[in-house]
């Protein structure tokens, strides 16, 4: 009997499907919404393979074994989403001040609670839990984020539902009803399309901080003070409830 690879690059969604298995992908699911450390992985296009995987062309593309339980994933993925976004929310609330209260951490910013506070307050808490879901990243740190400005645990109980069962469904599906299509040209053609997507979902952040950049430029320039201030201290229930 072979031995079993054990090598598996995390980053690579295509070497986690075919490694893992349904019960693997589901717990990178959870790690990625939960755990502050699953930032790095590749949730959307791992979800999209993952419905490649339970189509018809499993095998033509992960190889012979690789055949996935589609309502296993349909139902798995939506709650393991679900209960890691909890995770993290309840992680902001107990602790999320002393994290975030860091100015020299290069993970943990207090910009980052000020920017998700915008973020709130822009899109308000519905549109920002659901569309969170979408940008790479920012699905990771908004949950622990929320938590911190005391976002109402039950408003973030509904709309972390909603997102979680959007953003999963939607990618299972798309993996599922088109791996026949995707088959010949996957390797070719998926990764280099998530890359695309992923670029497209956090253009609003690089506008942002290009943004910010300018402003702190032009008020040098100016002789004002508004230059870059160091991390203020995480303020908790500032956010409105809604």
């Amino acid at each position: 009997m072979e031995h079993i690879q054990l090598a598996v690059n995390v980053l690579d969604a295509k070497s986690l499907v075919a490694s893992v298995g349904a019960i693997g992908i589901l717990a990178i699911i959870f790690a990625e919404t939960g755990l502050l450390v699953g930032f790095f992985f590749p949730g959307d296009s791992l979800l999209i393979l993952a419905g490649v995987a339970a189509s018809s062309a499993a095998e033509k593309v992960l190889g012979p074994g690789a055949q996935m339980n589609i309502a296993v994933l349909l139902i798995g993925a939506p709650l393991c989403a679900i209960v890691g976004a909890q995770l993290g929310h309840l992680l902001g609330r107990k602790v999320g001040p002393k994290m975030f209260d860091k100015p020299n951490s290069k993970i943990f910013r207090p910009e980052y609670v000020g920017k998700a506070e915008e973020y709130f307050d822009k899109f308000g808490p519905a549109k920002a839990v659901v569309m969170a879901r979408f940008i790479p990243i920012v699905r990771t740190f908004l949950n622990p984020v929320a938590g911190t400005l005391q976002m109402p645990a039950k408003t973030f109980f509904v709309w972390n539902v909603v997102g979680a069962v959007l953003w999963t469904e939607t990618m299972l599906l798309i993996g599922y009803f088109t791996g026949d299509q995707l088959a010949p040209v996957i390797d070719k053609y998926l990764l280099p399309a998530m890359a695309l997507i992923i670029l497209i979902s956090v253009s609003p952040i690089f506008v942002e901080v290009i943004r910010e950049r300018k402003k702190k430029k032009a008020a040098a320039a100016e002789g004002g003070t508004a230059a870059a201030q160091p991390g203020e201290p995480v303020s908790s229930g500032r956010h409105r409830k809604h």
